[in-house]
């Protein structure tokens, strides 16, 4: 099965983006073989900015992505979003690529279930 997550909000401020990752890593381990793909539109880029600083026993969203990636899971930005936040000269953490709305689109027809937060 197809899951894509679409992302909106900043890492931090609300736990949105925290229980979308969560959910995603939960479902990668009850069923190993799920197609499991990200896309961080608006504030959202900003959860694969690298070298997040957080204080002990708080989320790490940075940690969280990462280790999505490890386990096969795509994660893209969305473009026009990095633009207008000034964001194009820096690099994303590994694994995290820069996208546009008609990739999106294709991942949304193909997906079996699309989940926003």
């Amino acid at each position: 099965m197809k899951y894509l997550f679409i992302l909106n909000d900043a890492p931090y401020g609300s736990e949105k983006a925290y229980n979308a990752l969560r959910l995603a890593n939960q479902i990668k381990k009850d069923s190993p073989d799920a197609d499991i793909r990200i896309f961080l539109m608006a504030d959202a880029v900003t959860c694969a900015i690298p070298n997040q600083k957080t204080p002990d026993g708080y989320y790490n969203i940075e940690r969280l992505i990462k280790g999505l990636t490890i386990k096969g899971c795509p994660v893209k930005l969305c473009g026009s979003c990095i633009d207008a936040r000034g964001l194009s000269e820096l690099k994303f953490v590994e694994g995290a690529v820069r996208s546009n709305l008609a990739e999106l689109s294709e991942w949304v027809i193909s997906s079996d279930k699309v989940l926003t937060f």
